[in-house]
């Protein structure tokens, strides 16, 4: 699987199912800089997508595929943060 890491001129935030969160028994780790849009979580990049990468590394030996996208004005600032999230 190929991962987005969206990024805008302020910040970045790598996309992530919910349910890989959860595989990977991280999500309650996954603070309120990040957000969520019904399945989907938007790790911010400087903590969350850090403890997503280090997880996956462990378990699957290697580092996530990335893809980037960059937008001038991103949805994502306009989701619901993570933060709450069970």
């Amino acid at each position: 699987m190929v991962y987005t890491f969206h990024t805008d001129p302020g910040h970045g935030w790598l996309e992530v199912p919910i349910s890989e969160l959860i595989e990977l028994d991280i999500e309650r780790r996954i603070s309120c800089y990040s957000y969520v849009n019904k399945d989907t979580a938007y790790l911010e990049e400087d903590c969350d997508a850090g403890v997503f990468i280090k997880a996956y590394e462990k378990k699957h030996g290697s580092r996530p595929e990335c893809a980037e996208r960059y937008a001038e004005h991103t949805f994502i600032r306009c989701l619901r943060h993570f933060a709450g999230r069970t």
